[in-house]
């Protein structure tokens, strides 16, 4: 997926809009935040107002992140609810407890993620988990939290923190590819029978001989199928009000890469939060933003 740049939308990793549009009613989830970029992002939006609803899968690990955002006094605008992505009931219960105690979402920042490969490795022996997590588990909580967004001028706002593992030039079968770069005519289903084509391939040993990604292969597939449902997601709610983006955020220093990059959480969460908080008149939708770039569009992703 090979991103091209818009001379429409300026750089947003050096300065946050010039327009305050949100205030401490703007209300944010980001999802597993306990610790790295989710961690980064939640305190870079309480420290500019907005009110953050932090959610990780561990109660108590969740509770001492928000313990750790109190001791720098961010505890009044930042809440916590369990969440596990992975886990439908998990999103359901959330879903209520929200409605239950905010009137309304304005942004959504899908970062819960996991990959069980080391940085030289790539194993597929947790594929199933990867794709549940990484693909489902965002798009399920999109679809439960859709209704509850606030209609405003402001507009309503998904992230969803995904990888340039999952562009489409690292891709190689020919048949996906244009699957995927028909945007008019791509849809949830063929998204999602791609993936069990995938998961079809892992439990057959074939994946090796597939065209999937090479590197990382289960997660570059699991961010594809996130980008590919950005991108319809994208179009379906164009016209009512929500922007859907995704935003890689680089080789960053998180338990992920063992500490290791060329970016810190904070880096990353600088970046997303001012992707998150750009002017409604400018904000964009369905594209691709990278943390050392302004911007892609979705295509040819």
């Amino acid at each position: 997926m090979a991103s091209k740049e818009s001379a429409e939308i300026p750089s947003f990793t050096t300065a946050l809009p010039t327009l305050r549009w949100w205030t401490k009613d703007t209300v944010a989830i980001v999802t597993g935040a306990n610790r790295g970029i989710g961690f980064a992002l939640v305190k870079r939006l309480a420290e500019l107002g907005l009110t953050v609803i932090l959610t990780a899968r561990d109660s108590s690990r969740g509770k001492e992140a928000v313990e750790a955002l109190k001791s720098i006094g961010l505890s009044n605008s930042v809440h916590f609810f369990p969440l596990d992505v992975s886990n439908p009931s998990s999103i359901t219960k959330f879903a209520s407890w929200f409605q239950v105690n905010f009137s309304a979402l304005d942004i959504l920042i899908n970062n819960a993620g996991v990959s069980f490969n080391e940085i030289d490795e790539n194993s597929v022996e947790h594929a199933e988990t990867v794709i549940r997590t990484n693909f489902y588990g965002p798009k399920l909580l999109t679809e439960a939290l859709l209704p509850i967004f606030r209609r405003s001028t402001s507009v309503g706002r998904i992230i969803n923190i995904s990888s340039r593992l999952g562009l489409l030039n690292k891709l190689q079968n020919p048949i996906l590819q244009k699957m995927l770069m028909d945007e008019n005519n791509l849809s949830e289903k063929q998204i999602e029978k791609m993936v069990t084509l995938f998961l079809e391939d892992v439990k057959n040993g074939k994946w090796k001989n597939g065209g999937w990604p090479q590197v990382w292969t289960d997660y570059a597939v699991s961010k594809l199928a996130l980008n590919a449902y950005s991108v319809v997601l994208a179009k379906s709610y164009k016209n009512f009000g929500i922007s859907v983006n995704c935003y890689c955020p680089g080789f960053t220093q998180t338990s992920m890469t063992k500490g290791k990059g060329k970016y810190t959480a904070d880096d990353a969460a600088k970046v997303a939060a001012n992707i998150a908080l750009l002017s409604p008149q400018i904000l964009p939708t369905g594209r691709f933003f990278t943390v050392s770039s302004s911007c892609g569009t979705f295509s040819k992703l």
